[in-house]
């Protein structure tokens, strides 16, 4: 009878960003992808879903720092890291540059459409709100991994750690 294998613990999932949660932060995009259609409190209403999303994803963080051991001075400063770590991060990855691109993308889009079609008005409003959605899971990767880039090469050189805090 051969020995059952040994299998490591499996790391918990990440509620903010191995579950449907996740999804909250691009509320903000679905939002810029219709805002042909709804009115601009909507769009900023779903500026707030994606914010409140960002809010949640660094105090969770905040609180799993906490559990770190280290002594009190380096726990405060390990907490502070990874809840301004993922606000910075999520902040950035989640909410500002993807709701810019897809802002841009479908005001282009319309513009486009609008100068060089005869298309109806709500037909080019349609193509450019299905256009915005469609880009979300095209930007969503490339924007995360530049943003990885660049928060490793200026603000998480500033911290007092070598690692990056658990947020990253």
């Amino acid at each position: 009878m051969a020995p059952a294998a040994h299998t490591l613990p499996q790391p918990q999932p990440d509620l903010y960003r191995d579950t449907w949660l996740r999804y909250l932060g691009y509320a903000n995009e679905v939002g810029e992808a219709f805002r042909a259609h709804v009115p601009s409190s909507v769009v900023w209403a779903s500026y707030a879903v994606a914010s409140g999303y960002v809010v949640a994803d660094a105090v969770d963080k905040g609180k799993k720092a906490t559990s770190c051991p280290a002594t009190p001075a380096r726990k405060n400063t390990q907490v502070a890291l990874a809840v301004i770590d993922t606000l910075v991060w999520q902040g950035l990855a989640s909410v500002a540059i993807p709701g810019f691109t897809i802002n841009r993308v479908c005001a282009a889009c319309h513009y486009v459409l609008g100068a060089a079609t005869r298309l109806p008005l709500a037909t080019r409003k349609w193509t450019t709100t299905t256009l915005g959605l469609l880009v979300i899971p095209v930007i969503i990767h490339p924007i995360d991994k530049s943003v990885d880039f660049l928060l490793d090469n200026s603000l998480r050189k500033l911290y007092p750690t070598q690692e990056k805090p658990s947020s990253a």
